[in-house]
């Protein structure tokens, strides 16, 4: 029962991907991605899927996707929560501070249009208006395996 739910939360992860020239090009990334994550400012439902994506159970870290401490040490950067104001800035320093090819994973709800947080006291607006955003991942928060079908799209395995 539970093989299928991934199954098809991982079906619907990929058929819900943006596909930018750059990415559907590869991106020159070749496999293996090392992974920076963000907070914009969600309330982390989505930071405890992320870390189950790369738990034992999901294990993303197989497809060859790893996360990292430094932004200078990564290929691609995850956000989650829409972008408060005081965000904002940490969040265009970090994506500057990557080297190119990078990319830029919208995960949930929040990160891609707000999402309950919409027009609320101190949120700038989605990830989309502070840095360009290459991979969407919706859900509220997204199941493990939708972030890790994402993943697995931008790695290319």
């Amino acid at each position: 029962m539970i093989g299928n739910k991934i199954r098809n939360v991982g079906r619907v992860a990929e058929a819900a991907l943006a596909a930018p020239s750059r990415l559907a090009a590869g991106a020159g990334l070749g496999g293996s991605v090392q992974v920076r994550h963000v907070d914009a400012g969600s309330c982390n439902g989505c930071e405890i899927e992320i870390g189950q994506a790369f738990g034992p159970v999901y294990d993303a870290e197989r497809y060859g996707v790893r996360l990292v401490a430094s932004p200078r040490h990564a290929d691609v950067l995850t956000v989650t929560g829409p972008v408060t104001v005081n965000m904002a800035g940490p969040l265009r320093k970090t994506y500057e501070a990557m080297p190119r090819p990078r990319l830029v994973v919208a995960v949930g709800d929040c990160a891609r249009d707000c999402g309950m947080f919409a027009g609320g006291h101190g949120v700038l607006g989605p990830v989309g208006d502070v840095v360009p955003v290459d991979v969407q991942v919706p859900g509220c928060p997204p199941a493990p395996a939708a972030i890790v079908a994402a993943l697995r799209g931008v790695s290319g395995r």
